[in-house]
């Protein structure tokens, strides 16, 4: 499957563009708020190497600059 989004080759890296999201956008407001980051990131276990991924939205672009295409494996169903 092809996705469009940003991806990484550690989760430190997609931790860190999760963070860097999160602080541009002013979340959390204070620690106890419901919503934690303004984006996730996911694992692509399935991949070799494993890499993680943030998809794309709109709203990432002024952090995060612009997407790439990229493939995962998806489980057999």
């Amino acid at each position: 499957m092809t996705l469009l989004g940003y991806k990484y080759l550690t989760e430190e890296d997609a931790q860190q563009a999760r963070k860097d999201c999160s602080d541009y956008y002013g979340i959390p407001v204070s620690p106890n708020d419901t919503t934690q980051y303004w984006v996730n990131y996911q694992c692509a276990v399935l991949d070799t190497p494993v890499f993680w991924f943030i998809l794309f939205d709109e709203s990432l672009v002024p952090i995060l600059g612009e997407p790439i295409e990229f493939d995962i494996t998806q489980p057999a169903v």
